[in-house]
């Protein structure tokens, strides 16, 4: 029987306020990507699967795909990743102080993006690739604390093998929950994009972000360690 249950799942003692937190990261990773793929040329700077695919296209002749964007969203992305690995390194054995630190220096890589957007715009080249720069390293950072955080299900940034498993299960409500969630903030980021500006959209993500820095921080702060805390 299928038990896919809502968009928000039931908590979970093991990872105490990890698992909202990390929806809340799903909703920032499709904000990202609709302002990358919609104001930034055709690129993503969270889902590296389109990007290489992209990359494919692009060297093939398909036109309005950028070569170079891919390249450039996808070293960012490696950069932020090796970043984000060298840091779950340093902080192993406390998850709450590990996505606090994370989140913090992601949300001021996101709030560059966002003066830089607002003050110089993002249809210059100089601009638009310093944009893909700042948002690839932030999401691959992004993504290499949630690997290290190890809480199943919950990727924040790839839905292709969550999907097949919810298919596939007819179970998981984490995983349905992390596709709801995926598809809430790239409908929210298109918006803005389409009908409001890029700084107004990467402003979202921003005040998501330091929400989660905020209320991961206080969860954590209390001593001793609450039992979430600990690494698995």
């Amino acid at each position: 029987m299928s038990r896919l249950g809502g968009p928000m799942p039931s908590p979970d003692p093991k990872h105490g306020p990890l698992v909202l937190m990390l929806l809340v990261l799903t909703v920032v990773t499709g904000v990202v990507d609709a302002v990358s793929y919609l104001a930034l040329g055709h690129v993503f700077v969270a889902n590296m699967t389109g990007n290489v695919v992209f990359l494919g296209f692009a060297i093939a002749g398909a036109p309005n795909l950028s070569a170079i964007a891919s390249l450039a969203a996808l070293a960012a992305f490696l950069l932020g990743a090796l970043a984000g690995g060298h840091l779950a390194r340093r902080l192993p054995g406390h998850r709450g102080r590990l996505l606090t630190t994370a989140v913090g220096a992601q949300a001021t890589l996101v709030a560059t993006g966002t003066v830089l957007a607002a003050v110089i715009g993002h249809t210059s080249a100089p601009a638009r690739y310093t944009l893909i720069g700042l948002l690839g390293f932030a999401m691959g950072g992004q993504n290499a604390v949630v690997r290290a955080l190890r809480i199943p299900d919950l990727t924040t940034t790839v839905l292709t093998m969550t999907i097949t498993a919810l298919a596939a299960d007819l179970t998981g409500p984490r995983r349905f929950a992390s596709a709801v969630w995926m598809f809430a903030g790239a409908l929210l980021g298109a918006v803005l994009v389409l009908h409001a500006d890029v700084p107004g959209a990467l402003g979202l993500a921003l005040v998501l972000l330091l929400a989660v820095a905020v209320a991961t921080h206080r969860s954590a702060g209390s001593t001793p360690a609450p039992e979430w805390t600990k690494p698995l």
